[in-house]
């Protein structure tokens, strides 16, 4: 048992293990118990020797007796004492809130109320000092040097809510560990010495460590080791090398996690891992040692979270630009790019190139492109451009206000015909005549009524299958657009643009705008990567944000430097414009280009090709659509240019795609990979079946919160969880948070 009372035989102090809460809190609420904790707290420190003595970190030796034991239970008891009468509260607060990540199983206010007594799962890798002191470190208070040893014993409180403040039935339960004894190599109990020896024995005097051996490995499926170790770092230590004070522990978790792709070979992980901080080599190695004998449970979340960034990573690379940088605009480009992009700095060209697109498509109307696959498309584009605040996203306006400066004349008149019939129109009683027909208004502003929206969108189609056009400063603002004004209504608003499903309304009513056609939307938003990736939360893996262009501006420190200055916009670049224009409004019906078919054929096999070559998942699922809006955006050039297909088109196309891809990847590539692989995780799982079956191996509080949900169940569900635990199902991985199924479970389920 964890948990031992402390009596006499002979005049030597013995232990007898407490098996049950009610045992427990009986012995510590007897009426003796309470009068002497009370007189121990008036002063009367003489009689603290009489309370009730608990140990909680050690077993018996054979005989029973507790002096001298070796033994280790699963617990550590750790004293705090001489606290502050003002620290006492805020000190209990923050030790009930890092319980979990502390192991708490108990925690009582001392005898004379001046500190408290801590109960703690051990942690095996360390010696038992280095697990007082790791707690000490994480509650941010120190504890008693002179309390240090196993066989300490703790003058034991009352059972009331004001001194015990925390009780685990865990702390009842019959465990002894092994544990790394201080100042040796070997292992303490469990005879696995003989194992632990034979393994450090393995290091020879001269056996390179860190990075200086050229034995084992230096890449995990093409992954740099030292790669692995920097991201490991950056997501589990804030981006900080393990460093005197927690660079034993550190080195120990680490080992834990690469043991899993380093052959659980010592030498091989003395190779890989540093001596972190003038770290002794020695005593690395006996975190290797221990890490090696330690109980595995699979291959662990972490390590799986490093590889699945750096699979997201490098998968950018694919996209032919690199980590912080995008693939660059091609050095010659189409006629009508060039023009576009011809007064704004270097910096601003690949966002403004991305971004004319959905301005430049709402001249189209009643035209059709098919593609490779002979599924007929129209021209739809809703572009999100992302950068950070005060970086120049405005800088795309521009050229977007001469692209559609006529459709915004042609509104002009619609919307004074309109506001003339609502004057002489106000009410269905009123009504004298029709609203006309002929009215079509294309470019909407962000704060519109669902029925406004629908005849907006049935006006556009019967007056010629025409698009109709927002351009936002922040992407929030689209939520205006209908009634509802919820993120979710603007994800479906885009999955039935991209496909140009129907939409609408239906209504009774006489005075009600009713009507269903197609939805034919563009639009330009822009944000920061904060505000994207919490708007798109949600909208990652269910096609919407693979149905956007994506774009961004990254300035380089010399654009930083250098103030960007724009060209003018005149009347000369209007009229270099026209001619594209009018080409766009000209053009109907079905139009086809075996070169763009051809290209767009030719692209997927490559996008198929590379996402295999990375084994990104997250890459594959965004090119499909990134290839179908790449083609589209050869097909508008195509339209605009005279129908003329030359390679400066082909090269911007590819670039497109490139480029669509590489913002996706850097702003949701990670995501994608992770919901991906947990779906799959869940998919492999056949049911109905019980709630922990369908889990993936590793899951989260809220991940099972989400489940319960789905399957129906009511309630929070914690004592579920518990179960789980106690009987051996699942652990509880204190660094992240999360439940790992063990696999004891795992060979219960093959078996059944």
């Amino acid at each position: 048992m964890s948990v031992h009372v402390v009596y006499y035989k002979n005049g030597a102090k013995m232990l007898r293990p407490i098996v049950a809460r009610e045992e427990y809190l009986a012995l510590r609420n007897s009426e003796r118990q309470r009068d002497i904790v009370r007189a121990v707290r008036a002063g009367d420190e003489k009689q603290k020797v009489r309370l009730v003595q608990m140990n909680y970190s050690c077993l018996p030796n054979e005989d029973g007796s507790l002096k001298g034991a070796t033994r280790l239970s699963s617990t550590v008891g750790m004293d705090v004492d001489h606290v502050e009468a003002a620290e006492l509260a805020p000190l209990k607060e923050r030790i009930l809130a890092r319980r979990e990540e502390l192991g708490l199983l108990m925690l009582e206010l001392s005898a004379r109320g001046a500190g408290y007594h801590v109960v703690f799962r051990r942690r095996p890798e360390l010696g038992h000092e280095e697990n007082l002191q790791w707690a000490s470190e994480l509650l941010g208070v120190a504890f008693d040097k002179g309390a240090k040893d196993v066989t300490r014993v703790f003058f034991t409180t009352t059972a009331s809510e004001e001194d015990l403040l925390f009780l685990d039935d865990e702390v009842f339960e019959c465990k002894e560990v092994e544990c790394v004894a201080e100042n040796e190599g070997t292992m303490a109990t469990t005879g696995q010495s003989a194992t632990v020896l034979q393994c450090y024995s393995s290091f020879s005097d001269n056996a390179p460590a860190g990075d200086g051996g050229t034995e084992y490995p230096k890449e995990y499926h093409g992954v740099a080791f030292r790669d692995i170790l920097r991201v490991y770092w950056e997501l589990f230590n804030d981006g900080q090398e393990p460093q005197e004070g927690d660079r034993d522990t550190l080195t120990y978790q680490l080992a834990c996690d690469l043991r899993h792709i380093c052959g659980r070979n010592a030498k091989w992980l003395d190779e890989v891992i540093p001596c972190y901080d003038g770290f002794p080599l020695e005593e690395k190695r006996k975190k290797i040692v221990s890490a090696l004998q330690a109980k595995s449970e699979g291959m662990p979340y972490r390590l799986k979270q490093v590889l699945q960034v750096l699979r997201s990573r490098t998968a950018i690379k694919a996209c032919g630009g690199t980590l912080t940088t995008p693939p660059p605009l091609p050095k010659r480009l189409p006629p009508l790019v060039r023009l576009l992009t011809r007064n704004v700095p270097a910096c601003y060209k690949a966002a403004v190139a991305s971004a004319v697109f959905p301005a430049l498509a709402t001249h189209l109307h009643g035209v059709h492109f098919r593609y490779w696959d002979n599924v007929e498309h129209e021209a739809t584009f809703m572009n999100v451009l992302i950068g950070r605040q005060s970086i120049g996203k405005g800088s795309i306006k521009k050229p977007i206000e001469f692209i559609v400066e006529d459709i915004r004349q042609r509104d002009i008149p619609n919307r004074q015909r309109e506001a003339e019939w609502k004057q002489k129109n106000p009410g269905a009683k009123q009504k004298r005549d029709p609203r006309p027909t002929d009215i079509c208004i294309q470019m909407l502003i962000d704060n519109l009524t669902d029925a406004v929206f629908n005849q907006r969108i049935v006006d556009a189609n019967n007056n010629g299958e025409r698009f109709v056009y927002t351009i936002v400063d922040e992407i929030d603002a689209l939520k205006k657009v209908t009634s509802r004004g919820t993120v979710d209504e603007v994800g479906l608003l885009i999955r039935k643009a991209f496909d140009n499903s129907l939409a609408g309304q239906e209504r009774v009513g006489a005075d009600s705008v009713s009507g269903i056609a197609p939805l034919r939307w563009n639009f330009n938003a822009s944000t920061t990567p904060p505000n994207a990736r919490k708007f798109f939360n949600k909208m990652v893996n269910d096609g919407t944000v693979s149905r956007l262009d994506m774009a961004t501006i990254i300035r380089s420190d010399d654009d930083e430097e250098q103030a960007p200055i724009m060209g003018i916009y005149d009347y000369s670049f209007a009229a270099e414009l026209k001619p594209y224009i009018d080409r766009l409004e000209s053009a109907s019906g079905l139009i086809e280009c075996p070169q763009a078919k051809r290209l767009a054929l030719l692209m997927r096999q490559e996008n198929s090709d590379a996402a295999r070559l990375y084994d990104s998942e997250a890459y594959r699922v965004f090119s499909y659509r990134a290839n179908v809006i790449a083609w589209l955006k050869g097909m508008v050039l195509y339209v605009a240019q005279g129908y003329q297909w030359d390679k400066t088109t082909a090269d911007f196309v590819r670039w497109s795609q490139q480029y669509n891809l590489w913002c996706k990847m850097l702003y949701f590539g990670q995501q994608l990979e992770k919901e991906l692989r947990e779906e799959m995780e869940i998919q492999r799982q056949s049911g109905p079946q019980n709630l922990l079956e369908l889990l993936p191996d590793e899951f989260s509080p809220e991940e099972y919160q989400l489940m319960r949900q789905r399957q129906g169940k009511s309630g929070d569900g914690w004592s579920t969880l518990r179960t789980w635990m106690s009987r051996g199902y699942i652990a509880h991985d204190a660094v992240t948070g999360r439940y790992v199924k063990t696999e004891e479970y795992k060979k219960r389920v093959l078996k059944s």
